[in-house]
C-alpha cells in the first residue's frame, strides 16, 4: 500500500502539477470570458501625436471640421484633446440617446476653468452637478423667473420696451442701425427689470449698453477658446494663457454690479420694496432652515443673476440679427413676411404679443434662423457620471460630449437643401405642423 502512494506522489511531480496549473488557469481564463463579455471599443476617429493627440490638427472652426470628419468616421467619434477624452456627436439619433434616453448618466456639464471663475465655482444652473444644488436652483430659476404669472407680470414692461426701440429705429431711418446691439439693450432692460427693477434710461442706452454688450461678448469669446488648463489639468494652476486671468476680471466687474444692486434693495424701505425676483431670493437668504425651500447664499443668488443675464442677452440678439440677415438677403421672404403682418394686424397697428400665434410665416422664420445659425455649435460639453455605451461604442466616464448642433442642424432629409435658408412653403409647413 504505502509502494502505491509513493508512486502516486512520485507521478505527480514535478511537472504534472504544472501542467494542472496551465489547464485549470485556462479553464478558468475561459469561464470568466463567458461570465464577462469582452468590453466595446472605442469610438471611430483621425490619429494623434502622443500626448498631444488631435490638437495640433484642429482648426478654428470646429463645427466644418467635425462636419466633414463625421463623413469619414461616421455620426460618432472619438479624438484625444491632449489628456482629455472627446466624443462628438453629429447624429440626431445619437443625440436623442445621450441627453433623453441616458439623460441621468450625461446630466452633468464639463465645469472649463474659465466658467468655473464665472459662476462662483460651479454652483449656478448650467454647471452645478445634477443633485439637490442644481435641484434648488432650477426650480428657483423656473418657478420664480419662468412661470406663467412673472412673464404675465412684465407684459408691459416688454410692451414698453419694444415700442421705445421702435421708436428709436425710426427716428434712424435712413441711417446705418445696428440690429444686434439694440436688441441687446432691449433685451437687457427687460432681463435687468424683471430680476432686480432696473433699465437703463434712455441717455444711458447709447453709453453703457454697447459697454455693457462688450462686455458680454468678451466673456462668451474666453469661453469659446480652447484652454490649456481643461486639456492638460496638471497644468491649471499656471493658467498659461491667462484666460482665467482675464475671466477673473471680467467676473469682478459683474460681482460689484450684482453687490451694489443686493446692497440698494436691503437699504431701502419695505414700503418700497419692489415683488421681482431679488426681493423673493432675499427672503429665502433671511429664511434660513425654518422654511420648506433652502435657504440661499449671497454668492448663489448672484450665479442666478449671471445665468439669467448671459442666457437672455446673447440669445435674443443673436437671433434677431441673423433673422433680419437672412430676410434682406431674401427680398421676397422678406415681402412675404410684411405681408402677413399686413393682413393679420394692418398699416395702422401695432404688433402685439396676442398676434404672435396668428403670425405663422413670422414664426417659421424665426425658427429657420434658429435652425441655421444657433446661438452656439456646440452645447455645452457633457461628462458621463460612469462607463457606458452608445451605438456600440464604449463611452468613458469623464470624457467629454460634444454635440455637434450647427451640423445636427443641417441634417440632409430628401428634397430639401438644409444649408439654406428655406422657400415660403417649406418654412409655412414647418410652423403649421408645430403648432398643431
Amino acid at each position: 500500500m504505502s509502494n502505491f502512494y509513493d508512486s502516486l506522489v512520485f507521478e505527480f511531480q514535478p511537472w504534472w502539477w504544472a501542467g494542472f496549473a496551465v489547464v485549470l488557469a485556462l479553464y478558468y481564463a475561459r469561464l470568466m470570458t463567458k461570465k464577462s463579455p469582452r468590453r466595446p471599443p472605442l469610438p471611430p476617429g483621425p490619429p494623434g501625436l502622443p500626448l498631444l493627440g488631435n490638437l495640433p490638427f484642429l482648426p478654428p472652426d470646429l463645427n466644418h471640421y467635425f462636419t466633414k470628419l463625421s463623413q469619414t468616421y461616421g455620426p460618432i467619434m472619438k479624438l484625444q484633446l491632449g489628456s482629455k477624452i472627446c466624443i462628438v456627436i453629429t447624429s440626431p439619433s445619437l443625440a436623442k440617446i445621450i441627453l433623453k434616453d441616458n439623460d441621468k448618466i450625461f446630466a452633468n456639464h464639463e465645469v472649463f476653468a474659465a466658467a468655473r471663475t464665472l459662476v462662483y465655482g460651479g454652483i449656478d444652473i448650467t454647471f452645478s452637478p445634477n443633485g439637490p444644488q442644481w435641484k434648488k436652483m432650477r426650480k428657483i430659476f423656473v418657478h420664480q423667473l419662468m412661470s406663467n404669472a412673472s412673464l404675465d407680470a412684465c407684459y408691459a414692461l416688454r410692451r414698453h420696451e419694444v415700442r421705445e426701440m421702435v421708436k428709436d429705429l425710426h427716428g434712424k431711418a435712413g441711417s446705418p442701425i445696428k440690429i444686434g446691439e439694440q436688441m441687446f439693450i432691449t433685451t437687457l432692460n427687460v432681463t435687468m427689470n424683471m430680476v432686480w427693477g432696473g433699465q437703463l434710461h434712455l441717455e444711458e442706452r447709447n453709453s453703457i449698453g454697447p459697454e455693457f454688450r462688450r462686455l458680454v461678448m468678451e466673456v462668451f469669446e474666453l469661453l469659446s477658446r480652447a484652454n490649456i488648463s481643461d486639456l492638460f489639468p496638471v497644468l491649471a494652476p499656471f493658467d498659461l494663457q491667462g484666460i482665467e486671468l482675464k475671466m477673473k476680471k471680467l467676473f469682478l466687474w459683474f460681482d460689484q454690479m450684482f453687490e451694489s444692486v443686493i446692497a440698494g434693495r436691503m437699504n431701502e424701505n419695505d414700503e418700497v420694496k419692489n415683488k421681482d425676483l431679488l426681493q423673493f431670493l432675499l427672503g429665502l437668504k433671511h429664511q434660513g432652515d425654518e422654511g420648506s425651500t433652502p435657504c440661499l447664499s449671497t454668492d448663489e443668488i448672484k450665479a442666478l443673476f449671471m445665468d439669467t443675464l448671459f442666457g437672455a442677452l446673447e440669445n435674443s440678439s443673436t437671433m434677431v440679427e441673423w433673422a433680419m440677415t437672412e430676410l434682406l438677403r431674401h427680398p421676397a421672404k422678406m415681402r412675404r413676411a410684411r405681408e402677413e403682418i399686413e393682413e393679420v394686424i394692418g398699416n395702422q397697428n401695432i404688433v402685439e404679443e396676442s398676434h404672435l400665434p396668428k403670425l405663422l410665416y413670422l414664426d417659421a422664420v424665426i425658427k429657420e434662423a434658429l435652425r441655421l445659425y444657433p446661438v452656439a455649435p456646440f452645447l455645452v460639453p457633457r461628462n458621463p457620471s460612469k462607463d457606458c455605451c452608445v451605438a456600440g461604442y464604449t463611452i468613458p466616464q469623464g470624457s467629454r460630449i460634444m454635440i455637434n448642433l450647427w451640423t445636427i442642424q443641417r441634417d440632409p432629409e430628401p428634397q430639401i437643401n438644409r444649408q439654406r435658408f428655406e422657400d415660403a412653403g417649406e418654412m409655412e409647413h414647418v410652423s403649421n405642423s408645430a403648432h398643431q
